[in-house]
């Protein structure tokens, strides 16, 4: 099993980016899906998740209302536009699959991990 993250690079603050993760050698479209990051020095933090269905998503309250997770089902891919970027989100972004349907913030739920994309937003 493999998540493949992509999309990630140097941004201006108050600009945006879409982050993308194709899954490959099983299908997620029955597992819930999340973005995690971990800025340097710090703990990897929960970003955003979303139910199998799309039906169901769940924000950390620092990208409430800036970050969009969405998925393709069909595409066996999930992704995260980021809008309105701040400085204080640069990190290395990480996708997961979750072992459950249902949206959920801990980490120790999501079996499976991308290899990481790095976003860094510039002042």
């Amino acid at each position: 099993v493999q998540l493949q993250a992509s999309g990630g690079g140097l941004m201006q603050a108050g600009g945006s980016l879409r982050l993308s993760c194709a899954a490959s050698g099983r299908t997620f479209s029955r597992k819930a899906l999340g973005w995690f990051r971990q800025a340097p020095g710090k703990e990897r933090e929960f970003v955003a998740a979303i139910n199998w269905s799309g039906g169901s998503t769940v924000y950390a309250d620092s990208v409430k209302g800036r970050f969009t997770i969405s998925r393709d089902n069909a595409k066996n891919t999930v992704y995260l536009q980021m809008n309105s970027l701040k400085p204080e989100d640069t990190a290395v972004y990480y996708c997961a699959g979750s072992q459950i349907v249902g949206v959920d913030i801990r980490s120790d739920m999501y079996r499976y991990w991308g290899q990481g994309t790095q976003v860094t937003v510039s002042s």
